[in-house]
């Protein structure tokens, strides 16, 4: 017991209270940032010569986005603008707008010379050439 109360029911409070809070924040469209965890979602693979990178930007436009390499990082940074239809009363708005920045260290250093980017719907594709350096080499074993 905490003051007379049993700490049960002082959980139970505590979660009825989290519970409207998350409520409140649902209705600013805010909640869905927070489940998310980082945005935009990436996959990240390497093809030998290169790093292949996936990132989930629906609604994005090109003319709304920006990537930048160096070392061995990539920034990918955007806008993704609220819908402009003035009439409309939302009464769930859950898909998040505004400007975003992810910066995702890579296993190694590319050539930001030289990084294909392609946007189709909704998913950036990226190709970066390692950096000469990172490349994989054959080493050639001599017999003596």
């Amino acid at each position: 017991m905490l003051n007379g109360w049993p700490l049960t029911d002082r959980f139970a409070e505590l979660r009825r209270e989290m519970d409207r809070m998350f409520e409140e924040f649902d209705r600013f469209g805010l909640s869905p940032l927070l489940r998310r965890g980082v945005y935009p979602a990436v996959n990240l693979w390497d093809e030998g010569e290169a790093i292949g990178v996936e990132a989930e930007l629906p609604g994005v436009s090109r003319d709304d986005l920006e990537i930048f390499a160096a070392g061995n990082e990539l920034t990918i940074k955007g806008r993704r603008k609220a819908p402009e239809d003035e009439q409309a009363t939302y009464y769930r708005q859950e898909r998040g707008t505004g400007e975003f920045t992810r910066t995702i260290t890579l296993p190694c250093e590319v050539d930001a010379d030289k990084i294909d980017a392609t946007l189709c719907n909704g998913v950036l594709t990226l190709r970066l050439t390692k950096a000469e350096e990172a490349k994989p080499r054959q080493i050639e074993v001599k017999v003596k």
